[in-house]
C-alpha cells in the first residue's frame, strides 16, 4: 500500500506513523501533509521519504524548503498543495487526519482520482456528505471510518446485509461536564472543557466533546457512511467508552464492539481491511472495568447534539453552515469571547438565519462554509 497522510503531525497523523512502523515494511509513505508544524514534519520526512509534502501555511512551507537538502522532496503549500497531494499518481490509499472542512477538497479529489479512503475528518462528511458519498460510489471507491465509534459500527456491519439493521447505537463518554449543574458552566474555561476523561485530543475536538457537538457531528457522518436513516442513529452516553458503539438488528440482537482505549486499532484495521494484524497490547480487561453504565444525553445541557440532529433533518447545506460556524465559536471560546453556554446558543440562532440550498454543489458547499465563519466572526 502507498499512503498519502493528510494531517501527518497532529494527533491521528502521529498514530497513523505509529501503525505504519508497527506493520513494518507494508505501508510506503509517499505523501505527508501538515498545517504549520514543520519541525515535526521535517523530522518525518527524513524517516519516511515521502516523495511530496504539503505544507498548509505559504511562510511555514518556504521555510521547509530553505531547511532540506536541495532535490530532496518537493514542497506544496496551501489548499492546491493539498488537492495535487490528493490527486498525485503512485498512491492508493488517502488518511484523511486533518480537523476542520479544509478536508473537503482533497477528499473530494482523491476520490475522483480512484483512492481508498481512510476518513478521520467528520467535518468531511459533515459538510458534503451527500456530494462525497454519490462521488465515492460513482468512483467505486470505499470510505473506511477511523473514529472509534464508527470503525466500531462498521466492524458489527461485517457480513450483514444492510435490510437487517434497526438502528445504530453511538457511545459518548458525555466529556468533562457530565456531572456538572448549568450554572456551573458559566465559568468553565477551554482548559477545563479540553479535559476528556477518555481520550488525549487535540483542544477544537476535545470543546466539541464537552458541549457533545462531536457526537452530532458523528451522527451525521454515520448517516452518510451507513445511508441509515438519522432517526434510526441512537445517542447513549456511556462514561466507561469501553463499548465503541453497538448495531441493533431487526431479530433484536446487538452487536457491540469493545477495546481498550487507542486510535492506532481503528487506523490499522482501515490500513489492513479486511484483514487483522496482530498488535503487542493486553486483553481487555472485564473485570477491572467492573461495570457498564448507559444514560440518555441531557439534551437541554447539551443543545449542540439536538442541533446536529435538526441540521442533518433538514439537509442541504444547513449541516455545513452548522459545522463552520461551530468551528469559529469554539475559536472564540477558546479567546474568551464567549461563554460555553454561548456555543450552542448561538449557534441556534444562527442556523435559524440560514437560508438551505438543497441538493448543493462542491462550490456552493465550499461558499456556505466560508460565509459561516465570516457571519460567526462577526457576532457580539
Amino acid at each position: 500500500m502507498k499512503l498519502a497522510l493528510f494531517g501527518s503531525t497532529g494527533s491521528i497523523g502521529r498514530q497513523t506513523l505509529n501503525v505504519v512502523r508497527h506493520l513494518n515494511g507494508q505501508v510506503e509513505v509517499v505523501a505527508l501533509c501538515a498545517h504549520s508544524n514543520i519541525d515535526l514534519l521535517e523530522a518525518q520526512i527524513y524517516e519516511f521519504s515521502p516523495r511530496i509534502v504539503c505544507v498548509y501555511e505559504k511562510e511555514a512551507a518556504a521555510e521547509l524548503q530553505s531547511r532540506l537538502r536541495q532535490g530532496h522532496v518537493e514542497v506544496v503549500t496551501g489548499l492546491s498543495g493539498l488537492e495535487q497531494v490528493a490527486r498525485m499518481e503512485g498512491c492508493d490509499f488517502a488518511l484523511m487526519g486533518m480537523v476542520g472542512s479544509i478536508g473537503l477538497v482533497p477528499t473530494f479529489a482523491a476520490i475522483e482520482t480512484g483512492k481508498t479512503i481512510g476518513l478521520a475528518n467528520k467535518e468531511v462528511l459533515v459538510a458534503g456528505g451527500e456530494v462525497i458519498t454519490k462521488l465515492a460510489k460513482e468512483k467505486n471507491v470505499s470510505i473506511l471510518p477511523i473514529d472509534s465509534e464508527h470503525t466500531a459500527i462498521f466492524q458489527c456491519l461485517v457480513g450483514e446485509s444492510k435490510e437487517s439493521v434497526r438502528k445504530l447505537i453511538l457511545t459518548a463518554s458525555g466529556g468533562p461536564f457530565l456531572r456538572h449543574e448549568m450554572s456551573v458552566l458559566e465559568q468553565v474555561t477551554s482548559k477545563d472543557a479540553s479535559k476528556h476523561p477518555t481520550w488525549k485530543m487535540g483542544e477544537k475536538v476535545s470543546i466539541d466533546c464537552s458541549t457533545l457537538m462531536n457526537k452530532g457531528l458523528e451522527v451525521i457522518e454515520a448517516h452518510w457512511l451507513f445511508d441509515v436513516p438519522v432517526a434510526d442513529i441512537q445517542v447513549l452516553i456511556h462514561p466507561q467508552s469501553a463499548i465503541h458503539s453497538m448495531v441493533e438488528f431487526v431479530d433484536g440482537s446487538i452487536k457491540a464492539q469493545i477495546a481498550t482505549n487507542s486510535m492506532e486499532k481503528p487506523i490499522q484495521y482501515a490500513l489492513t481491511y479486511p484483514h487483522r494484524f496482530p498488535r503487542s497490547e493486553k486483553s481487555f480487561d472485564f473485570v477491572a472495568c467492573g461495570k457498564f453504565e448507559f444514560y440518555a444525553p441531557d439534551v437541554e445541557k447539551f443543545r449542540c447534539l439536538a442541533l446536529a440532529y435538526e441540521a442533518i433533518k433538514e439537509g442541504g447545506t444547513l449541516p455545513c453552515f452548522m459545522n463552520a460556524a461551530n468551528e469559529v465559536i469554539v475559536e472564540r471560546f477558546c479567546r474568551g469571547e464567549v461563554k460555553w453556554p454561548q456555543i450552542a446558543h448561538l449557534l441556534e440562532r444562527l442556523m435559524q438565519s440560514h437560508d438551505t440550498i438543497t441538493y448543493p454543489s462542491l462550490e456552493e458547499i465550499l461558499e456556505v462554509d466560508r460565509k459561516a465563519r465570516e457571519i460567526a466572526r462577526g457576532l457580539i
